[in-house]
């Protein structure tokens, strides 16, 4: 990647692992500069900012502000964060607000802001966005199945996750609209909102999720995609993504988000699945 004249000025909202594997090799890269790092804990020795810092005071010196904390992230800040530069969504659950996301896509055509959702885990989420801009795709649906130690949910899925943890074969938690779900496991299912938002003509509504508990995947999370277009057209994938026991993101992925934040160089304003 050829060095660009000024470099990006980046902050960065979470400081856990993938916050962390970020800001360390964002600083390898010539066109990427660190200013500005926010935490919920706040670490002056790190110079980590607590959130009450997310102001313009620190946010005027940012082009672009990564999230990788949690949707909340998005729904309490994501009007103050457009105000001032261009924002990374790592938590796409919080585009399942409707409220959100519309307030998102507002932001971005007042102040010719760019957006970027990151593919995450999900596989072909390009060829599916093509599909959606040509009005051909006509059902797409996303299946992960991890291990229960490895899911963070909430809800009437806590009853079945327990019930995983306690047997020897697969449960299914869930089996419905992609929107229901990312309130339920906001930290788990960010692939299958990055489906709806690539889906686009399907949306959250009509792609539809399955997660899936599975005491056995110890190592590794599984991500099956099937997709349908017209005249009989499908295919389907599986994806087998390594993931150390209880962990909420497989290892590859952390690579898939560090690319996504390269593609952010060179995107115009508007929304973008990268």
């Amino acid at each position: 990647m050829a060095a660009l004249s000024s470099k990006k000025r980046v902050g960065i909202i979470g400081y856990g692992h993938l916050g962390q594997f970020l800001s360390v090799e964002l600083r390898k890269n010539q066109n990427f500069e660190i200013c500005k790092i926010w935490n919920r804990t706040e670490d002056e020795k790190e110079h980590v900012l607590p959130l009450t810092k997310l102001d313009e005071e620190n946010l005027k010196c940012c082009d672009l502000v990564i999230e990788v904390a949690h949707p909340d992230i998005v729904h309490q800040y994501a009007s103050t964060i457009l105000q001032y530069c261009n924002l990374f969504v790592g938590s796409p659950t919080a585009l399942a607000n409707q409220k959100t996301y519309d307030g998102i896509k507002d932001l971005v055509k007042k102040h010719n802001r760019s957006v970027f959702v990151p593919a995450g885990a999900f596989w072909g989420s390009m060829d599916i966005q093509k599909m959606a801009d040509l009005n051909i795709i006509k059902g797409l649906t996303v299946t992960m199945i991890k291990h229960p130690n490895s899911l963070k949910v909430t809800g009437p899925l806590v009853e079945l996750n327990n019930k995983a943890k306690q047997s020897d074969n697969p449960v299914i938690l869930y089996d419905g609209p992609v929107r229901n779900l990312c309130s339920m496991a906001p930290n788990n299912v960010n692939t299958m909102a990055g489906a709806a938002v690539a889906a686009h003509t399907l949306g959250f509504d009509l792609v539809r999720a399955k997660l899936i508990a599975d005491p056995q995947l110890v190592n590794w999370h599984i991500v099956e995609v099937e997709v349908i277009g017209e005249n009989g057209f499908r295919t389907t994938t599986r994806r087998e993504n390594p993931a150390a026991a209880g962990a909420v993101t497989g290892s590859v992925t952390y690579f898939s988000f560090l690319a996504s934040v390269k593609e952010t160089l060179y995107r115009p304003p508007g929304i973008h699945l990268c």
